[in-house]
């Protein structure tokens, strides 16, 4: 029971993941076969369906954003402030030590194998996290460049109209609608949670500043 204890945030997140993928999967398997009947072309089986651009498109479109809105926050949180919200640091305090004291625990036995390495390696450890987030937001941009132009043959095929490459695909305003479809819902749930945490709170959650801080309090 204990490790459920200590692990029931990402256990929960992992099930609501892998639910909320698999209703994806059938939704979208069953919409795409509906297309493809109106169009007199064969249905496929929900194994198929797995490979095609309409739902790798419409996955990695979606992975891309957060991963995107995740990097952001994590990169700019370290450097920008606002005051009274329970996601920034507090913008009158020093500069935290803890994290410039992990520059002098080399050898702490406790503290984590890249800190004890040399230079290099520890300061790519301490942006690490920023680091993979961009890292995995590149590759769903891509795999998402990939699977639209997929679906974007698809439809081609279609109308009669010739295939589409890479480049084409990335130059096309469709693409970059999906794209900035996401991104701008990203970024403007990101910014009501910064502003609503100075004035609204939820008891219990490390994302809320105490029930009774003050508006002006920052919380982290």
């Amino acid at each position: 029971m204990s490790f459920l204890r200590d692990h029931g945030l990402s256990i929960t997140l992992t099930i609501l993941t892998a639910a909320t993928i698999a209703g994806m999967i059938f939704a979208g398997a069953h919409a795409f076969n509906q297309e493809a009947i109106m169009h007199g072309e064969a249905t496929v089986t929900v194994a198929d369906y797995l490979f095609t651009g309409h739902f790798l498109s419409a996955l990695f479109e979606n992975w891309e954003s957060e991963f995107l809105q995740m990097a952001a926050y994590v990169c700019l949180t370290a450097f920008l402030y606002q005051r009274g919200s329970a996601e920034s640091k507090d913008p009158d305090a020093l500069q935290d030590e803890v994290d410039e004291d992990a520059f002098k625990k080399k050898d702490d036995p406790k503290a984590p194998w890249p800190v004890r390495q040399g230079p290099l390696i520890r300061t790519l450890y301490s942006y690490s996290l920023g680091i993979v987030l961009a890292g995995l937001f590149v590759l769903s941009f891509v795999f998402h460049l990939r699977a639209s132009a997929a679906a974007a043959n698809i439809e081609a095929m279609r109308h009669g109209e010739p295939p589409v490459g890479l480049w084409t695909r990335l130059a096309d305003a469709e693409f970059w609608f999906e794209c900035f479809q996401n991104w701008q819902s990203e970024f403007l749930s990101t910014l009501l949670l910064v502003l609503l945490s100075i004035f609204l709170r939820f008891r219990g959650s490390p994302e809320s500043k105490p029930v009774a801080a003050p508006l002006s309090a920052t919380g982290k």
